[in-house]
């Protein structure tokens, strides 16, 4: 069984398994990891923001220019910073030596009003 990694804003590491398909941050929320995701995964906002191991992150797409800029609000944004809404869990991902692994920065900073 392939698994994801997660390490939360405590340093806790949290493996889970990974299935094809599925979004960074639909697992997380599929396995009670506290990634936010407040705009659903429709790339209104940052608060889903991962810091993406830097041997996984090479594997990636290159991020879309819809989600720079919603990368640019992200607070404790990285080198290796995406979106776990844009992430999709791939065979490809995880046929790399290791565990693909997801650090949750230590705040998330959201400035969409959904109540309007």
């Amino acid at each position: 069984m392939k698994k994801i990694r997660f390490i939360e804003k405590d340093g806790t590491a949290k493996d889970v398994e990974a299935k094809i398909g599925l979004s960074v941050l639909e697992h997380a929320r599929n396995n009670e990891v506290d990634l936010e995701g407040a705009c659903e995964g429709s790339l209104a906002c940052s608060t889903c923001h991962v810091i993406v191991d830097p041997d996984f992150y090479k594997v990636l797409p290159v991020a879309s220019e819809d989600e720079e800029d919603m990368l640019d609000l992200a607070f404790g944004l990285e080198q290796t910073s995406r979106l776990g809404c844009q992430i999709i869990v791939t065979e490809d991902l995880l046929s790399h030596e290791g565990v693909p692994t997801f650090s949750l920065p230590t705040q998330t900073r959201n400035f969409r009003n959904f109540d309007s």
